[in-house]
C-alpha cells in the first residue's frame, strides 16, 4: 500500500464551508493527499442548505460527486466504493448509519471512520441519539481516526470496541493560509458558527471585553447567531467568511479568539481547525483552556490562554506589536512543522498501511451471521442501526 492509492471519502461536505468546519478540514487533508500523488473521490450528499452556499463546487485536487439517496451508493456509485484501495466515512454524514451499512457490503479495501466530532459522537452514542454512527458498527471499521487525541483513543478501543483508534487532528492548507500583511483593523476577532454551548465563552471572552473597551474594535464572523443577542456597538457582525478570505480576516486581527464546545472542553485534545488556520496566518490566538492544547501550542510561547474577561482585557491592553509578532512566529512554526494537510495525509496513509499489514481488511456484508457476530463481539445487542 505504499504506491499511490485510490481513496473514496464520504463526508458531510467538501463543497460548502457554510455552517460547518468539516469542509475546510477535508480540503486540507485531500489537498495533502493530492500533493502526495494519491487520487481521491469525495462523495457528498446533495442537500439544499449546502447546495445554495457552495464555495468549492469544482475542486482541482479531487473528484467531487454528489448523490441524492444512500441507495445510490450501491447502484450508481458502486464502482467508486468497490474499486477503491481504501474508503473513509466521516462523522455527521446524513443517514450515516445506512451509509455505513451499504458501504460495508461493497467495499473491497480497508474502511475507516474519520470522526471530526468525537466527543459529541460519543455523547450521542451514550444517549442512543447518534444518527451518523451506532455502537454496533464501530468494531466493523478497520481503523477509527479521531480529530480528538489523548486518553479518548484508549476509551474508543476499550469501551466502544474500535479495532484501532488513531489521532487525525484537523490541519491547515499551508499553501493557502499564510500571513497576508497589513495593519490590523480589529483588536480581537472570532470566526465560528453559533453554538449554544460556545456562546457563554464568547460572551465572557469577547462580548464583555468589548463592553469594557469601547474604544477597541471587535468582529464576530459566522452564521446562525440568534437575533436576540445584544452586540456592543464596537462589535462588527459578518454572517460568513469564505475559506479563500480567511487569511485576510486573520490579517485584519491583532488577536483572534478560539472558543471550545463543552464536550470538547471536557475531553480535551480537540484543537479547532481555526487554531491551525490562525497560526499559519501569523495571527496570535487567545484560547480558552483545554487539556492537551499545550502539546500542540506551548502556552505563552505560541498561544495565550484566558479564563476570564479580566484576562482578555489585560492581554489586549498590555501586549505590544513586538510581543504579538513573537507569539505569531512561534505559532506559525508549530503549525508548519506538524499540522499541515500534507502531515495529515501522511498520517492517514500510515494508519491505513499499518491496519492493512496488521490484518487483512474484513469488508463483507453486514447482514445475517456477520451482523450477529458483530453483536457477539461488542456485547451490545441493545444498540442497533436505525
Amino acid at each position: 500500500m505504499t504506491r499511490p492509492l485510490d481513496i473514496t471519502i464520504l463526508g458531510l461536505s467538501l463543497s460548502s464551508s457554510w455552517g460547518n468546519g468539516h469542509a475546510t478540514t477535508f480540503r486540507a487533508l485531500i489537498r495533502g493527499l493530492h500533493a502526495r500523488g494519491h487520487r481521491v473521490t469525495f462523495l457528498e450528499r446533495d442537500v439544499p442548505w449546502y447546495a445554495t452556499q457552495r464555495d468549492l463546487a469544482d475542486p482541482d485536487f479531487c473528484r467531487l460527486v454528489f448523490y441524492d439517496r444512500p441507495a445510490e451508493l450501491e447502484t450508481t456509485h458502486r464502482a467508486l466504493i468497490a474499486g477503491a484501495d481504501a474508503v473513509l466515512i466521516g462523522s455527521y454524514v446524513p443517514d450515516g448509519i445506512e451509509v455505513i451499512r451499504r458501504v460495508m457490503t461493497i467495499a473491497g479495501g480497508p474502511v475507516g471512520f474519520y470522526d471530526i466530532d468525537t466527543p459529541v459522537t460519543l455523547a450521542r452514542l451514550d444517549e442512543d441519539q447518534c444518527s451518523w454512527l451506532s455502537r454496533m458498527l464501530i468494531p466493523a471499521f478497520d481503523v477509527y481516526f479521531s480529530f480528538t487525541g489523548g486518553p479518548l483513543l484508549d476509551r474508543l478501543e476499550r469501551d466502544y470496541g474500535a479495532r484501532r483508534a488513531l489521532p487525525l487532528y484537523c490541519a491547515v492548507d499551508a499553501d493557502r493560509y499564510a500571513p497576508a500583511g497589513g495593519r490590523p483593523l480589529y483588536d480581537l476577532s472570532y470566526l465560528g458558527t453559533y453554538s449554544p454551548d460556545r456562546q457563554p465563552g464568547l460572551e465572557r471572552l469577547l462580548i464583555e471585553p468589548a463592553r469594557r473597551l469601547p474604544d477597541r474594535r471587535f468582529i464576530v464572523a459566522g452564521p446562525q447567531y440568534p437575533d436576540d443577542i445584544t452586540w456592543p456597538a464596537n462589535v462588527e457582525r459578518v454572517d460568513h467568511v469564505a475559506p479563500a478570505d480567511h487569511p485576510a480576516f486573520y490579517a485584519a486581527s491583532a488577536f483572534t479568539l478560539s472558543v471550545t464546545r463543552a464536550e470538547m472542553m471536557a475531553t480535551g485534545w480537540s484543537p479547532s481547525v481555526r487554531l491551525f488556520e490562525a497560526g499559519a496566518c501569523g495571527t496570535p490566538v487567545i484560547s480558552d483552556r483545554q487539556p492537551g492544547l499545550e502539546a500542540i501550542f506551548p502556552e505563552s510561547d505560541a498561544i495565550l490562554i484566558a479564563d476570564t474577561t479580566d484576562e482578555v482585557v489585560r492581554l489586549l491592553t498590555t501586549i505590544d506589536a513586538r510581543a504579538r509578532a513573537r507569539i505569531a512566529a512561534a505559532a506559525r512554526a508549530a503549525v508548519l512543522g506538524a499540522h499541515t494537510g500534507r502531515h495529515r495525509a501522511d498520517e492517514l496513509i500510515a494508519g491505513l498501511v499499518r491496519t492493512h499489514e496488521a490484518h487483512p481488511p474484513v469488508i463483507q456484508a453486514m447482514e445475517g451471521q456477520t451482523m450477529a457476530g458483530q453483536r457477539e463481539r461488542t456485547g451490545d445487542d441493545a444498540h442497533s442501526p436505525a
